[in-house]
Formats: C-alpha cells, sequence, structure tokens
C-alpha cells in the first residue's frame, strides 16, 4: 500500500449497509435517482460539490432529496478538503462529487491528501457515456486510472442497476479496515438509464477481509516486553484516533506509567496536558519526545507508521529500542523498521487486550521500573520547554497569536491548519485535549487546506467553534471557499497568519541557502530580494478581500490589540469572520531536525544543541 501519514486502526463510521436485513420494495427510477437514495441510505447527509455536464443527471433529483444536503463550493479542490474536514470532525464518511475531466482531476488533489492521511472519503465523479469512453470524448479524463494509486479501491460504473450495490461498497471500503478514499466514476448514460432500486443490496466483497481483532499471543508478548523494558515509550499515530482508541489509551498510559508521544496526526489522542504526556515527536516535535524516542529501550507503536517527519535518518532512530508495531494495515508493519512484535489488529482491540495483559502481567509481580527514565525525561522536558522570543521591534509573535487563539477559543473548539510554520506552531502552542480538534494535512502537506476543511468541519459539527489556522501562502490558494460559507451559513474563523512570506521554505533558505530568497516573498514584486522588512502581504488586501466573500474581517498589527480582537472574531456568529494578524517575519520553528538528519542532532533553537548530560551516545 502506498504510504500514507500515521496508518490508522479501524475507524468507526455511520452505520454501514449490510446484504441482509429486511429488503425494500423496488421502485422504478433512474440510475441518477438511485444513487441519490443510496446515498441516503448509507447516511450520507452532506455533499461538497459542483455540477458539470457528465454529472448533471444526478443532480435533478438531488434537488428533491430532504436527506442530503448540498454545499455548491467554488472549486472542486475545495469539495475534496471539505469532505476531509467533515470527516475527521464527524468520524463519517465524508462525500464529495465533481464532474467529468478537469472537474474529476481538480479532485485529485485532495483525494491524494486523504489517501495519505488516511480519512475515509467517498468520492463521486461523472464520466461521459460508456461509448465514448476511450474516445477523447469532450471532458473526457481516465479518472480511475488517475487515481488507482491514491485511493483505496476505485470503480467505474456503467450500468445503472450496480449503483446501489457500488455506492454500498465503496461506504463500507472508505470506513473499514484502514480508512481511505473510494472513488465512484459513474458513465452519464448509467445515470440517465431506467432501473429498480430496492435497499439493502447484496454487497460483494471477496478477499476483503480486514483483520481487527489481534494475536493473544502477539498481545502477550508485547505486555512482557512493556513490563521489562526501563525506558519505553508509547508512541501514538492517527489511527488511534481514527479507531476511537483514545478512552482505552489512556487506560494503558496510566496503567504502565510509560510516557506518552503524539504524532502530527495524533494531537488530541491523548491530553496535552496530561503528566504522562511528553509531546509531538518528528522534524518540529519537542525536544523531549524526540529525545525519549531517540533513547527508548521499547517503543511501542500504536496506528503509527514510522514516517520519515519522525524518524530523521532511518538507520540512525532508536538504536538501542526494541519495536512492538500495532496496526489495522499488516503492509506498514516492517515498511520502515522491523518489529519485534508485529501486532495487527484494530487499535482499540489492541490497546484494550494489552490493558489486560499487562495488568495479568503486575498480578504476577511484573511491573516496570521507569523511575530512573521519568528522572531524564523530566530533566529534559524542564530543561527544553518549548517556547518563543517577542520581536524586538515590537510587532507581533505569530506563536503569540496563536498561542492566544487556543486559550481565548470556546471549548471543544476544532482547529484547522495549513502547512508550514503556522501549522507547527498551532501544533505547538494550542492545548490538544481532546480527540477531533485538530485537523490538518498531515502526509501531503498540502497547501489550501485549511479553509475548506474548515468549512467541512463546520457543516458537519454546527454546534463547534472551528477556528483555521492559515498562513498568507496558504490562504491565497483555496480562499474561494469564504464564499462558499458567507452563502451557506457556515461560519468558520480564520486566522491569517501574514509573515509576507512562504514561511517555511523562508526558514530553509535562511538556514540552508544563505538567506537568499528565491521566489518566497509575497509582499513585493519579482526585484524583492526579500531583505527589506515585510509588513505582511498586503496585495491582495486580505481584509477587502474577506469583506467582498461576504465576511466580516479585521486586521491586527499590535500585541496591545491581540486579544480584544480575537474575542471580537469569537463573538460574531452569524457569518465567516477573517482576522489578517501581520506578523514579524524572521519567526522560525523550533525544535528542529534538518532534513536527512539524525534525530540526536536536534536543534532546540538557532545554535542551540541539546545537551543531555550523558555521554551514552554522543
Amino acid at each position: 500500500m502506498p504510504m500514507t501519514e500515521q496508518a490508522t486502526g479501524a475507524h468507526h463510521p455511520q452505520p454501514r449497509p449490510r446484504s441482509g436485513g429486511h429488503q425494500s420494495a423496488p421502485e422504478h427510477v433512474t440510475g441518477a435517482q438511485s444513487l441519490i437514495r443510496s446515498l441516503e441510505e448509507v447516511g450520507a447527509d452532506t455533499v461538497f460539490g459542483i455540477p458539470g455536464g457528465a454529472i448533471l443527471p444526478a443532480y435533478d433529483p438531488l434537488m428533491d432529496s430532504t436527506r442530503v444536503r448540498h454545499v455548491l463550493v467554488r472549486h472542486e479542490q475545495g469539495a475534496g478538503h471539505a469532505a476531509t474536514g467533515y470527516a475527521q470532525a464527524t468520524g463519517r464518511v465524508g462525500v464529495c462529487m465533481a464532474t467529468s475531466g478537469p472537474g474529476a482531476t481538480n479532485l485529485v488533489t485532495p483525494i491524494a491528501d486523504a489517501h495519505m492521511d488516511s480519512v475515509p472519503l467517498v468520492a463521486i465523479t461523472g464520466q461521459v457515456a460508456s461509448k465514448a469512453i476511450g474516445t477523447d470524448a469532450f471532458q473526457e479524463a481516465d479518472i480511475v486510472g488517475i487515481t488507482m494509486p491514491i485511493t483505496k479501491h476505485n470503480f467505474l460504473v456503467t450500468k445503472a442497476e450496480d449503483i446501489p450495490r457500488v455506492i454500498a461498497q465503496a461506504f463500507h471500503i472508505a470506513s473499514t479496515g484502514r480508512p481511505g478514499p473510494v472513488l465512484v466514476d459513474i458513465a452519464k448514460d448509467a445515470l440517465q438509464a431506467r432501473t429498480t432500486f430496492s435497499w439493502p443490496p447484496t454487497m460483494d466483497l471477496p478477499g476483503y477481509r480486514p483483520v481487527t481483532k489481534p494475536h493473544a499471543k502477539q498481545i502477550r508478548e508485547a505486555a512482557k516486553l512493556i513490563t521489562a523494558a526501563k525506558r519505553p515509550v508509547l508512541y501514538v499515530g492517527g489511527g488511534v484516533l481514527k479507531a476511537g482508541a483514545t478512552a482505552e489509551l489512556k487506560v494503558l498510559a496510566e496503567l504502565t506509567g510509560a510516557p506518552v508521544t503524539t504524532t502530527l496526526m495524533a494531537l488530541g489522542a491523548f491530553p496535552d496536558s496530561h503528566p504522562l504526556h511528553v509531546g509531538m515527536p518528528g522534524m518540529h516535535g519537542a525536544v523531549t519526545a524526540v529525545t525519549a524516542l531517540q533513547k527508548a529501550d521499547l517503543i511501542v507503536a500504536l496506528g503509527a507508521r514510522f514516517d520519515d517527519r519522525v524518524t530523521g535518518k532511518l538507520d540512525s532512530f532508536a538504536p538501542y529500542a526494541k519495536i512492538v508495531h500495532a496496526d489495522i494495515d499488516p503492509a506498514e508493519i516492517g515498511k520502515n523498521r522491523d518489529a519485534d512484535v508485529p501486532i495487527v489488529g484494530d487499535a482499540r482491540e489492541v490497546i484494550a487486550d494489552l490493558v489486560q495483559a499487562v495488568q495479568k502481567e503486575h498480578a504476577e509481580g511484573h511491573q516496570g521500573d521507569y523511575s530512573a527514565w521519568w528522572k531524564d525525561l523530566s530533566r529534559w522536558r524542564d530543561t527544553y520547554p518549548l517556547g518563543y522570543d517577542q520581536p524586538d521591534d515590537g510587532s507581533l509573535s505569530p506563536q503569540q497569536v496563536i498561542e492566544r487563539i487556543g486559550q481565548l477559543a470556546p471549548d471543544g473548539t476544532v482547529f484547522a491548519a495549513g502547512v508550514g510554520q503556522h501549522q507547527m506552531w498551532a501544533a505547538h502552542f494550542i492545548q490538544y485535549e481532546k480527540p477531533a480538534t485538530w485537523l490538518n494535512s498531515g502526509g501531503a502537506g498540502t497547501m489550501g487546506y485549511a479553509v475548506p476543511a474548515a468549512m467541512g468541519a463546520k457543516a458537519g459539527a454546527p454546534e463547534k467553534a472551528v477556528w483555521a489556522i492559515d498562513g498568507d501562502g496558504c490562504f491565497q490558494m483555496t480562499n474561494q471557499e469564504l464564499t462558499t460559507c458567507a452563502l451557506n451559513n457556515i461560519p468558520i474563523k480564520v486566522a491569517i497568519i501574514n509573515n509576507g512570506a512562504l514561511g517555511m521554505v523562508r526558514q530553509w533558505q535562511t538556514l540552508f541557502y544563505n538567506q537568499r530568497y528565491s521566489n518566497t516573498v509575497l509582499h513585493s514584486g519579482p526585484e524583492a530580494d526579500g531583505k527589506q522588512p515585510s509588513a505582511g502581504t498586503r496585495v491582495p488586501d486580505f481584509v477587502k478581500l474577506s469583506e467582498a466573500m461576504g465576511c466580516y474581517a479585521i486586521r491586527c498589527e499590535s500585541p496591545e490589540d491581540l486579544d480584544k480582537v480575537i474575542e471580537e472574531a469569537n463573538s460574531i456568529n452569524d457569518r465567516p469572520v477573517v482576522v489578517d494578524f501581520i506578523v514579524h517575519e524572521d519567526a522560525m520553528v523550533w525544535p528542529m531536525v534538518a532534513a536527512g538528519t539524525s534525530n540526536d542532532e536536534i536543534m532546540a533553537a538557532r545554535d542551540v544543541r541539546p545537551d543531555f548530560g550523558d555521554n551514552e551516545d554522543d
């Protein structure tokens, strides 16, 4: 299976179609009506999309549905990311729809994004009439062929009678085992043809039987290693969230007393404030989390995939550690790091069984002593906490902006981030205490993700406050979906962390390219060398642009105004709100492990290499 960001545990979505049970009486319908009826029956309540010629037959009966809400987006990429945000915030399957050719190819980026992050998604595309397929007909693209490497499965439907079965199978595949995107491409003549509809259909999925129950012997071996270890770490990935296993994780952590590190895709799976939590690992992870993995003698990986951003230079990662690797996807186990104890299964079942096995070990007098380990961990945590400096010129610190948004937001707020510096600062400086409160593009690193993902999250969970933390570069890719939000009563809030540059790329240019800022300056023309001070991106004027799209918009440039502006944004709930925060352009994300280097070379800040107080491997 292609690499994905944080391999996942099984998903627990809305009720799925079954091949048995009460059969509804056949209805005489068109293929298009059959499609909409099928979506109603699988529990899809929201579809994000744009009509066009090949999918148009489906849009006519959609108009009559009282159970499926359609949100007309401004770009198909927005539809795909909105479906992803919906899925991540609700735990249900996200649905997007587009027409053939360019409509379908505009979904490729969000489909790839969902595949990398194991998000349950069903993308429905119209296709040219079946007899025209392969003739280079107007608006034809082989979207099944194009998306084959980036979907969990895909279907080409050319017969109307196949539509209910294929939709049932698509939702089942997307939401079971390791979740992921499924594409359903339907020929226009199949939508127009007459057929009969009855529910449920008989699903036909030979060979698709995801293993959810872990092997008891492997569980026992893992429990023995946990109680025998001196320096264990629970390495928690996004699979724990996908499996709904956060309560079980807390029980396991507190039972063992082992430190917990949560990846970028797993923030909120374990409370940030919990004393056992040592932070996020990875290229920009907390010093304590990165070092804990490096010096561990046992890593228990739960729904994580030893991603390159976590491991750094792979052959130098965690040199002293034995590995217990539990994952729903057997292809992930041993892919990047050999496992001493491989466990295939749903993360919730794995962790629940581990709890019982560890309790049995304790009852037999085998209990781990991690006191020396915690002495080291506590020293590192006290010596190298996350922090930032305020700019000398009195301008806004981006870290402070994001930290205050998190502190002033209502309880249970969902945060969606774009990609880059602001993403890492949002991961570090907002406290995530609950699952499904942090949405981001982890594996693909998709700029433009935040605004449409926030839109989808708010559409799926309208009772929750939703903040998009975006950069001035990311925002310019998909901000047209603010129009969608304004017209569809989806009142998200957007913080633009506006430093006048493509910030993370500029940081790399500062550190590795002798401050040659080639094409990362956003605030002036092509002749700029990037060395004149920035007052943020002003072309376009984000306040005027946002107002033109039906939003309430504010600009904030002074630390003195910060709390007042955030509180004003929080108080407005009848339309989208956009705040343009003009921040200092030279702020950098720390800690940092340079690409291709060992995690042992982590820098706590610029020119600050941690001293771990031992000579074990220094």
